[in-house]
């Protein structure tokens, strides 16, 4: 994140990397910081802010706060980053054998961990799989499926199979305690699955109150159209060419994204503070409860809350509101207690997830680093929040 110094520049470049009180940088710095580092083939900047600071995601708006950086995305293998004095990082060029900056946090560090996942509005407009080959029940590569609703394809168009999944919802609960989301699962059809627990409501009174969030859709593989609508055929023929999951009747198509994801990622905290049970996990992708290390969640805030690509959330297991054994006695019955006269205790912290796909109204993040396991309905809090 430091300006490219010329080739003739060897005297040292001396950079605030606070611009609060000293007290405040001291809380900032590791304890067991180094005192010089040389930047490698292969660092980010996540890596090496972690190094001297206890909250990485702090560096960008660190750096860009001093005015002397006008570029605070460039520094390079073999340059220097010392602690020189109190609240003061140098940054030496180095012999620059290597032209390429590194990046904050690229692309190929984290794109093998990441699912191809995307939100849509709706999605039965889209073209579908109508039958697969020899009457199968799934296919996959070098197999074909057959496509309703490409009337003019042509031969050689690429597409993308993806299947709809789930369905987020979001009711406002406002002046309550928090707000309430919801995950329903779809069949191939992209119909909602019954929810047992909630059909009497589902039934009666479907979706009264609930915000749609959208749809998620799962990419499945990829094709190529070999044949079209012709000769009085109803069905387009693709031919599928990727070792992926395997295709089924049901399975949409859609256009194939050249570039789904960012090349890199700045991490950065939230735009602004969000209301408490506003931000949550929704999902873990491919699990059906809890996630670690470099797992994917669903987010329930998106572009609507300011969440952008790179922004860094705490995640938080919600404190249990539980009965006083010492004042209650230890026989109470738990549901013979009201709400108001339990104990709630302290939100515990879980980990940091950095978002890396945003929408309207929900994003994608990537756990970066957790203490304990990451599951659905935690709240997703500034990276900084001290509870």
């Amino acid at each position: 994140m430091l300006e490219r110094l010329s080739q003739g520049l060897r005297t040292t470049c001396v950079v605030a990397l606070m611009t609060v009180a000293t007290y405040a940088t001291a809380q900032t710095m590791r304890g067991d910081h180094p005192d010089t580092y040389v930047v490698q083939r292969g660092d980010t900047l996540w890596d090496i802010a972690g190094k001297f600071l206890q909250r990485p995601w702090l560096w960008p708006e660190i750096w860009q706060a001093n005015p002397q950086i006008s570029n605070p995305h460039l520094i390079y293998p073999g340059d220097i980053i010392s602690l020189a004095y109190l609240n003061r990082v140098t940054a030496s060029p180095g012999p620059r054998e290597d032209a390429q900056p590194i990046d904050a946090i690229p692309l190929s560090d984290i794109e093998a961990f990441l699912k191809d996942l995307r939100v849509v509005d709706a999605f039965e407009h889209l073209p579908y799989v109508v039958g697969l080959e020899e009457d199968r029940l799934r296919t996959t590569q070098g197999q074909v499926a057959y496509i309703r609703g490409l009337p003019g394809a042509g031969a050689g168009q690429r597409y993308a199979v993806v299947r709809p999944t789930v369905r987020y919802t979001h009711l406002d609960r406002s002046g309550l305690c928090c707000d309430l989301f919801h995950k329903d699962d779809l069949d191939f059809r992209g119909k909602r699955i019954a929810d047992f627990e909630q059909y009497w409501t589902n039934v009666v009174t479907p979706d009264k109150g609930q915000e749609l969030l959208g749809y998620e859709l799962q990419r499945v593989n990829v094709g190529t159209i070999t044949r079209g609508e012709v000769g009085g055929i109803q069905a387009s023929t693709l031919l599928l060419d990727e070792t992926g999951r395997e295709v089924r009747i049901g399975d949409r198509l859609i256009p194939i994204d050249a570039q789904p994801y960012d090349l890199q990622f700045f991490p950065h905290p939230p735009a602004q503070q969000l209301e408490y049970g506003r931000a949550r996990v929704l999902a873990v992708a491919d699990t059906l409860a809890h996630g670690g290390p470099r797992d994917v969640v669903v987010l329930s805030v998106g572009a609507r809350e300011g969440v952008d690509n790179g922004t860094v959330f705490s995640i938080w297991r919600e404190g249990t509101n539980t009965v006083d054994r010492v004042e209650k006695g230890p026989d109470r019955d738990a549901d013979t207690v009201f709400y108001e006269n339990k104990v709630r205790l302290p939100d515990e912290f879980a980990g940091h997830v950095m978002v890396f796909r945003t929408y309207e109204k929900v994003s994608y993040g990537l756990v970066m680093s957790s203490v304990k396991p990451t599951r659905i309905g935690h709240h997703l809090k500034h990276p900084d929040a001290p509870y």
